[in-house]
């Protein structure tokens, strides 16, 4: 009896002879403890490509144009386990809808436009910044601050066509 998977078929991103060197997201995921398939190293290096904050969607529809059909299932299967391993960050700003970044391990922060939702990177404040250290820590070894700066774009500042 025959089962049928429905797992998405493994494709290779271009072809390249078998004793090939292995691409650097491909040794991310080897050392991370993930099997390499077409699908986890084209979501990493798509986020690994710097300074975006893809939702689901947005990613599913780039992963279609290198890959051909990939299911959303199986994207969201492949950014948890990407998540778990800690190749990516999730970002939940409220009111939007959750994004990912392949910019993990710097405990940056993130500005977010409150009209459009466009997502910035912003490294971490230096000096004294008494926001980041909790005035009673409860107990917790912190080790990590999630901030978000929320204000208006450039492009929502001057009416620009983020702004809606």
């Amino acid at each position: 009896m025959n089962q049928v998977s429905n797992r998405s078929p493994r494709v290779t991103l271009s072809p390249t002879p078998a004793d090939a060197e292995s691409s650097p997201a491909q040794e991310r995921l080897r050392r991370a403890g993930l099997r390499v398939t077409a699908l986890r190293l084209a979501v990493l290096q798509l986020l690994q490509s710097g300074g975006q904050h893809p939702t689901v969607e947005e990613l599913v529809a780039r992963v279609r144009d290198s890959l051909g059909t990939v299911s959303v299932q199986a994207c969201y299967g492949a950014l948890r386990d990407l998540e778990a391993r800690g190749l990516v960050r999730r970002i939940e700003p409220i009111g939007h809808p959750a994004r990912f970044e392949g910019r993990v391990g710097d405990n940056h922060h993130h500005l977010v436009c409150r009209r459009c939702g466009a997502i910035t990177d912003v490294d971490c404040a230096v000096g004294h910044a008494p926001c980041l250290t909790p005035v009673r820590d409860a107990g917790y070894l912190v080790d990590e601050a999630d901030v978000i700066y929320w204000g208006l774009c450039p492009s929502c500042q001057q009416g620009g066509p983020g702004a809606s």
